[in-house]
Formats: structure tokens, C-alpha cells, sequence
């Protein structure tokens, strides 16, 4: 993958070359381009640091400290529910009835397998259900929820797939490495947040939204382009900093609903 920022200077040969600005530069220098293969090399090095993250690196060897995947979990849970919003709306705003179905049957999916994983994983790790069902956020959770609810609200259907296809897509990466590993975490928590988004229908609809948006991402107009990229950078920023600050949160006390909540 290239690095995603235009501003570089060009290194010399066998150095990553910046992406192309525009998707049709993109497009004209491949045989079958994606928008969204596009928007991935646009994100830059930020894509290697989500996907490749300490945390899911620590997670996958069975490492993590408790500490840090609780505080990690409470957020996730957190903004989920802001995440079924914006699935709803992708719902109201798909084109064919086909890809309205879709959505549906993945909101299913976060409303029942997922939020019983949630719900377990709490009692397992001792978190109290005064904490997750109404946690302290932090501010890179608050701009999470800002950046899907202003994609949704603001924009179309392309705008609000430009925030969910990284969301998922960059889950599906890590987890699908972790789950070629040798061995699995022993902790069930660790390794069934591997298995949610490793399984084959998870991966079967990660890239059904990203076939959704390489169909919209090339029939908008090049400043719709941009914009559609910047949202997908954005997320994938702050998916980096949403596993980072999992660290931040975990230093200090061991017992679940003190100040660190």
C-alpha cells in the first residue's frame, strides 16, 4: 500500500509513491479499479496503523490487559448504538430494495449476536451495567458519533457508506489476521471479538458495502469524490486514536467503576 498524502515529496525508485489525488488518476493507471481500493490508499499509513494497531496485535496473542480491552469495550458499546442509527438511515436511503435487505439483515446482526457478546463480556469482566449502559465517553468516542451522525444527516447514501465501509472494513482486516494465527486467546471475550468480525459472513458483507461504494464513489462528481475520501480518512483516523486512548484509559486504578469510567 502507498503512502496517502499528496504532499510528499517523490522518493527515489522502490519507494511507496503517493496515491493519486483524484480517483480518474487512480482509475486511468489500472485494469479494474475500485473506489474503494482508492480511498484505502488515500488514508495512508493511518490504514497500517489501524489495521496493524498494538491493540489488536496484543489481542490477537491473547496479551491485552484486561484494563485496556474493558475501557476499549465500554467506548465500543457506547457508540454502537449511534452505529445502528446510521445503519437505519443507510436503510432509508439505499437505491433497490435489494440493498435496503442487506442492511436490515446486518442490523440484526449488531442488535442480537452482537449485543449479547457486549452483555456477557461486561459480567465476565466485572464492568456494572450503571457504567456501560450510560459510560463517560471520551472525546474521540464523541467525535466518532459526530462524524457518522454528520454523514448521515448531512450527506447521502454515498457519504454515510464512505463512514461504514471503514469502520467494518478495517475490523475484517485485523480480525482476519488474527484468526490465521496459530493459536487463539484463551479469554472467551478476547477471542469471540476475533470470530465476530473473521467469520465469512461478516467478510461476505464487508465487501458487499464495499462494492456499493465503488459504484457510488465512481459515478459522483470529482468534489463529491473528495469529500467522500476525507470522510473515509477521517474514520480510519479516528479508529487509530479509538485504540489508543484504550491505553491511556487503562492506566492507573484495577477496579471497574471508578474515576477512569
Amino acid at each position: 500500500m502507498t503512502d496517502g498524502d499528496p504532499s510528499d515529496s517523490v522518493g527515489s525508485p522502490g519507494e511507496s509513491q503517493p496515491a493519486p489525488e483524484t480517483y480518474d488518476e487512480f482509475a486511468a493507471s489500472r485494469s479494474d479499479p475500485r473506489f474503494t481500493d482508492w480511498l484505502r490508499e488515500r488514508a495512508g499509513e493511518s490504514w497500517d496503523d489501524a489495521t496493524a494497531h498494538r491493540l489488536t496485535r496484543e489481542l490477537a496473542a491473547d496479551e491485552l490487559a484486561d484494563d485496556v480491552f474493558r475501557q476499549y469495550l465500554v467506548q465500543d458499546y457506547a457508540f454502537v448504538e449511534t452505529l445502528v442509527g446510521v445503519f437505519g438511515h443507510a436503510v432509508g436511503t439505499a437505491p433497490t430494495m435489494a440493498s435496503k435487505s442487506e442492511l436490515v439483515s446486518f442490523l440484526g446482526v449488531l442488535t442480537d449476536d452482537e449485543d449479547d457478546y457486549f452483555l456477557r463480556a461486561f459480567d465476565a469482566l466485572d464492568v456494572p451495567e450503571s457504567v456501560y449502559s450510560d459510560p463517560k465517553t471520551t472525546p474521540t468516542t464523541r467525535a466518532f458519533i459526530d462524524l457518522l451522525e454528520r454523514a448521515a444527516g448531512q450527506g447521502g447514501y454515498a457519504e454515510t457508506l464512505a463512514v461504514l465501509v471503514p469502520a467494518e472494513w478495517v475490523y475484517l482486516s485485523w480480525a482476519t489476521a488474527a484468526a490465521d494465527a496459530d493459536d487463539s486467546p484463551s479469554r472467551f471475550y478476547l477471542s469471540e471479538w476475533v470470530d465476530l468480525h473473521a467469520i465469512d459472513d461478516f467478510a461476505s458483507f464487508v465487501e458487499w458495502l464495499r462494492t456499493e461504494l465503488d459504484r457510488e464513489g465512481a459515478a459522483a462528481s470529482p468534489r463529491r469524490q473528495r469529500r467522500l475520501e476525507q470522510l473515509f480518512r477521517r474514520t480510519v483516523e479516528l479508529e487509530v486514536t479509538f485504540f489508543d486512548e484504550a491505553y491511556e484509559l487503562g492506566r492507573g486504578s484495577s477496579q471497574p467503576g471508578d474515576d477512569r469510567w
